[in-house]
């Protein structure tokens, strides 16, 4: 099979015959180019704005809207006019050359596969927790404004990560709304005669089957992958279930779907990519089975495939604390890869020797950033400072080596700047330096930005602080009734914090490592620093713990 597979969304089912331009909008809905560029924001908008602003998802917009309020809507030739033009902005935008291939017409890369446990691309898609989704996610967005021939690999879940709510007493309670494929912007991936494609992984005593399907973002694609399959025994459908939920032997099951499925989904396109981007240790089994792939093409035995192999492969950990890294009991690995050790033609010691600092140690547990590294050619951090502390954590599995040349680099981690600013910032930044100066290289953008007056600088905080108050008010408020808070307090927080003071905010994945209770180190000159009448701070604290973390 080819990369040209098929793909059909629900949203194509509700096609009304006649009515002309309905299919435009399917396509705008199902590229989400439309959560960065903002361009189809007032089509989804117009169509319902009380949805549109509830849920910033256009599936939904459109599996709502009458028929009726279509056909009105698409027959009055103002909004055809701007469906039009919408269309053939995104023509273009894909079939002109982008900075890749402007800078480098003649590279002989051509896929890059992308692993990943989560992406964050929008709330529309919640299939992410935190900064590895949000680095995912922008990688993808940049890859599709830069052309860089990229794709995604992750897993689609039935849940996703858990969404919380703060109770009247201040406790996080966690919530798990389902996550309907119809009204997510993914389609499933078709043979050319029709039939979904589905993937069967062997596992111990059985095979779990996996459904495929993909998901346009801009220019690249990400392809994603669930066990809730009909031919799937009750508890293996479940498989994909949440994000980072259950225990060590559901997420072993995950990160073999992401791994081993992950690579036989790409084999399954036709795509063979060159280089395989392991985004942190949950992915590391891609590199088993991929050298299993070259095994079959080439007849060279593992050793060999694996020696080839890994110098296409690329580790990237994220990860500050040993504790941090997946880590398997090895009775728990010889249950489930026992079988597949067999297949690669060794012993199960030798796979389990991949993952331990110590391989003579039967005790030790099998670690998947231990396995990325002895399976990766390069290997990097995410800053300077992290590259120094992965060295440092590293070292023992290169006792020969000084700790600063152990084989860890670092690239510092960026955003995706326009999904990140705001329309006020891109039109100032605009002004300054032009739409696409994030496009390539930015020798000169800051030398531009330099040029912008201190009162326009002034007058943009003033009205980003603005905003931000005002956003924490509704939000505060709404949380505070939702709760069953008075009106009287709920009426209150529509008038916390003043624009006009100095903001602090604080807003992160709440986990003991990440050291919130700083905070509280000295708690005296924390109240005197939010109470001096001269110096005036206010404090905005947000962030979410891991249900099973009490301390978090």
């Amino acid at each position: 099979m080819n990369e040209a597979a098929s793909v059909t969304h629900p949203l194509y089912d509700l096609l009304p015959s006649d009515v002309e331009g309905y299919e435009s909008l399917v396509d705008l809905a199902l590229d989400m180019r439309w959560s960065w560029s903002h361009a189809t924001d007032e089509v989804w908008r117009e169509l319902d704005p009380v949805l549109w602003d509830l849920t910033h998802q256009p599936c939904d917009v459109l599996q709502t809207v009458s028929r009726e309020k279509l056909r009105n809507a698409l027959a009055d030739p103002a909004f055809r006019k701007k469906i039009d033009a919408l269309v053939q902005s995104k023509k273009r935008v894909e079939d002109a050359p982008a900075w890749f291939q402007q800078a480098h017409p003649e590279s002989p890369l051509n896929c890059v596969a992308y692993f990943s446990m989560e992406f964050m691309l929008s709330e529309a898609l919640p299939i992410y927790s935190g900064g590895l989704g949000n680095v995912a996610g922008d990688q993808l967005k940049a890859a599709s404004d830069l052309g860089v021939p990229v794709i995604g690999v992750g897993l689609l879940y039935q849940q996703g990560y858990f969404r919380q709510v703060i109770d009247r007493d201040g406790q996080q309670q966690a919530l798990y709304p389902y996550n309907d494929p119809g009204q997510l912007p993914i389609t499933p991936l078709r043979k050319p005669d029709g039939e979904w494609l589905r993937l069967e992984v062997p596992l111990p005593g059985y095979s779990v089957w996996l459904r495929t399907w993909q998901v346009q973002v801009g220019g690249v694609k990400l392809y994603l992958l669930d066990s809730n399959d009909i031919a799937n025994y009750p508890a293996h459908r479940g498989i994909t279930s949440e994000l980072y939920g259950g225990g060590p032997e559901l997420r072993l099951k995950q990160e073999l779907v992401l791994g081993i499925g992950g690579w036989r989904l790409l084999r399954a396109l036709g795509l063979q990519p060159e280089v395989c981007h392991l985004n942190e240790g949950h992915a590391a089994f891609a590199v088993l089975e991929r050298a299993r792939d070259y095994m079959q093409e080439s007849g060279r035995p593992f050793d060999v495939a694996l020696a080839v192999t890994r110098a296409g492969n690329l580790f990237t950990t994220h990860t500050a604390v040993e504790a941090g890294f997946d880590r398997f009991a090895p009775a728990l690995i010889e249950q489930y890869l026992g079988g597949y050790a067999r297949r690669l033609g060794i012993e199960l010691r030798d796979l389990l020797a991949l993952g331990r600092q110590n391989p003579d140690d039967p005790a030790e547990p099998f670690n998947m950033a231990y396995l990325a590294i002895r399976g990766s050619g390069a290997v990097n951090g995410v800053s300077s400072l992290h590259g120094r502390v992965s060295r440092h954590l590293f070292q023992p599995l290169f006792p020969n080596y000084p700790h600063t040349e152990v084989p860890v680099g670092h690239i510092t981690n960026g955003v995706h700047m326009p999904t990140w600013d705001s329309a006020e910032a891109d039109e100032l930044w605009t002004e300054a330096c032009g739409k696409e100066r994030w496009m390539g290289t930015a020798e000169i953008t800051g030398e531009n930005m330099r040029r912008v007056s201190d009162a326009r600088l002034w007058k943009f905080r003033i009205a980003a602080s603005q905003s931000f108050v005002e956003y924490v008010r509704e939000h505060l408020s709404m949380q505070l009734a939702t709760s069953g808070s008075t009106p009287a307090e709920v009426a209150e927080a529509k008038l916390f914090f003043d624009p006009n003071v100095l903001t602090l905010g604080f807003a992160r994945r709440f986990a003991a490592y990440k050291r919130p209770n700083m905070l509280l180190h000295d708690p005296e000159r924390l109240l005197r620093l939010l109470s001096n009448p001269q110096r005036p701070v206010q404090l905005i604290i947000a962030g979410k713990a891991h249900p099973e973390d009490r301390a978090g």
